[in-house]
């Protein structure tokens, strides 16, 4: 019980520095974060292919999602800023610890990604300065929808790389 309660701590500590941070000396705190978590809650060895899969695939859904207009950010690269891939990196450790219970039934995952997803996007655009060319209300919608899936999927992910 208290590894998840640290894990969640550690979580929030990360999401808050990539968030408030963006790409300055803030991500520090968050790759400490990793850190902390790969070196008191678990290890490179239980999780390391777990954090690879999680960033590459949440690297292209949110590429993805840029490339279509959904998201503006302040910088001119294709890809996401680091900040938000080491966020998706943050995300992967949640899911073999705090957000386990999460994982089945299915639909769980399902409601979770929905109404969590939406709402992360919706506090860390405001917090990060991100826009929504879109809207703010229709894309929230939409990606509460893509989490309603992409959840379990990460979850299933979570499942198939276990050693």
């Amino acid at each position: 019980m208290l590894e998840r309660i640290a894990n969640a701590a550690l979580f929030q500590i990360g999401w808050l520095a990539c968030v408030l941070g963006g790409n300055s000396l803030w991500l520090l705190v968050a790759l400490a974060v990793l850190v902390i978590h790969l070196r008191w809650i678990s290890s490179w060895a239980a999780e390391g292919r777990l954090i690879l899969g999680v960033v590459i695939l949440g690297t292209a859904v949110d590429s993805g999602l840029r490339g279509l207009g959904v998201f503006e950010f302040k910088d001119l690269s294709p890809l996401i800023p680091l900040w938000l891939m080491l966020l998706w990196a943050l995300l992967a450790t949640t899911l073999r610890h705090c957000l386990q219970w999460s994982a089945r039934p299915w639909w769980l995952a399902s409601v979770l990604g929905a109404v969590g997803g939406a709402l992360s996007y919706c506090a860390g655009g405001r917090l990060a300065g991100v826009q929504f060319p879109y809207g703010e209300l229709p894309t929230l919608i939409g990606i509460g929808l893509l989490w309603a899936l992409l959840f379990p999927l990460l979850h299933l992910l979570s499942r198939r790389l276990v050693q």
